[in-house]
């Protein structure tokens, strides 16, 4: 089974690199990488060339994170297809390998696993862990969804159901999700393993912001998709975030 990995990025010179080397060190044979590159302007690129004929990339100007996914996946060629950001980076050489298996022994269209979120800086410092549980399509109306980033789909799905919607500023990993798994049933598997490292970053404010937009954005993908949530659903959907930080796998 063909496994594609895809990055976007934009002027990730400072943590692009170790993104790169956990992708490529992973034991796991049959994948490809794809890096979609915005046009950085900050050695991004160089880094890029350093890599060229172990990666496939592009760099050029793209509509913003959703539509740099899609040139992504029309690029990929692999039976599953998974996203790691340019600042994230595999916990282990073990990640494709898990990934592989889960499909393979479950016959499912799309996996997922647990992430460890840590500081910026000390990467070895944990601050939120996000343990899920198996797969139960109710729980999308109690404001549960998959890590996106620990998520992989069959590229079939994408044939078959569409991409990412460009609209989406912040929330169109959800509307993807949400369309995929809720509303046209598609299977899915829990891998009780830490699939990705992620860095967290950003202000207070800016995250509550982005948090007010994306709660926008989420109700809009319910809306699209013709599918109506309980009344506290987009509600509960942040606050299951909240037992993350008690937690560090």
């Amino acid at each position: 089974m063909k496994i594609s990995v895809v990055t976007v990025c934009y002027n990730a010179a400072k943590t692009l690199e170790q993104t790169i080397e956990s992708v490529l060190g992973q034991s796991y044979n049959d994948f490809e990488y794809i890096v979609v590159d915005g046009g950085s302007k900050d050695g991004t690129v160089a880094i890029l060339e350093k890599y060229e004929g172990r990666i496939r990339y592009i760099s050029e100007k793209d509509e913003g994170i959703y539509d740099a996914i899609n040139k992504g996946i029309r690029m990929a060629t692999g039976e599953v297809i998974g996203i790691i950001g340019a600042d994230d980076f595999y916990p282990d050489r073990e990640v494709l390998t898990r990934v592989a298996e889960a499909f393979r022994r479950n016959d499912t269209d799309s996996a997922y696993g647990n992430v460890k979120f840590v500081d910026p800086e000390d990467t070895a410092k944990v601050v939120r862990f996000w343990k899920d549980k198996a797969y139960d399509p109710a729980n999308w109306l109690s404001g549960w969804m998959p890590p996106h980033i620990a998520f992989y789909l069959k590229k079939t799905a994408y044939d078959t159901y569409g991409l990412y919607k460009t609209e989406f500023t912040c929330a169109g990993d959800y509307e993807l999700m949400l369309r995929m798994l809720y509303k046209n049933g598609l299977t899915s598997q829990h891998i009780p393993a830490t699939l990705m490292t992620m860095r967290v970053g950003g202000t207070s404010s800016a995250s509550l912001r982005h948090r007010y937009v994306a709660n926008m954005e989420d109700r809009k993908a319910w809306k699209i998709n013709d599918l109506k949530p309980r009344w506290y659903t987009l509600w509960m959907k942040p606050l299951g975030k909240v037992r993350q930080l008690f937690a560090r796998g």
